[in-house]
């Protein structure tokens, strides 16, 4: 089910975190308390693979979450891109595959931060680790804001 806001999201438990792309979706999972966030490895897609959802749905049972964020791209502006409308498209696929209550939340630097956050990285690590530090990152955004509601 998709959630408008946190209002009626899950207070405990653990929760999956994703930033969306089209070859590889980063992926973080908070601790049951919600008092520490992990990175996991990223899901690489096979070139036209069109299964984002059911990796994704795996991951959740094996994981044991009880809600699921998924970062929307922005533009600076506010403004959607083509890349949104298909972060908004594997949203409503995944919401068909399971129960548990999804939330969206605007990602707006968030590859910065991760990067920055990551330090002095070789390029080929930067690659393979930067997508699930995006997600963490949007995770720990999620969880503030799931605080404050």
């Amino acid at each position: 089910m998709i959630l408008p806001d946190f209002k009626a999201f899950p207070r405990a438990g653990r929760i999956l975190g994703i930033d969306w792309g089209l070859r590889r979706i980063g992926v973080a999972v908070s601790s049951p308390m919600r008092d520490f966030v992990f990175v996991r490895d990223v899901i690489v897609m096979p070139h036209g693979a069109d299964n984002h959802a059911d990796l994704v749905v795996d991951m959740v049972a094996r994981e044991n979450v009880v809600g699921i964020i998924v970062g929307l791209p922005v533009r600076g502006d506010g403004t959607e891109s083509d890349t949104t409308k298909m972060v908004r498209d594997f949203v409503v696929k995944l919401a068909t595959k399971t129960d548990l209550p999804i939330c969206m939340i605007e990602e707006n630097l968030t590859s910065s931060a991760a990067q920055e956050s990551m330090g002095r990285v070789r390029v080929r690590d930067l690659k393979e680790k930067l997508d699930s530090e995006s997600a963490r990152v949007i995770l720990e955004n999620a969880i503030a804001m799931i605080n404050r509601a």
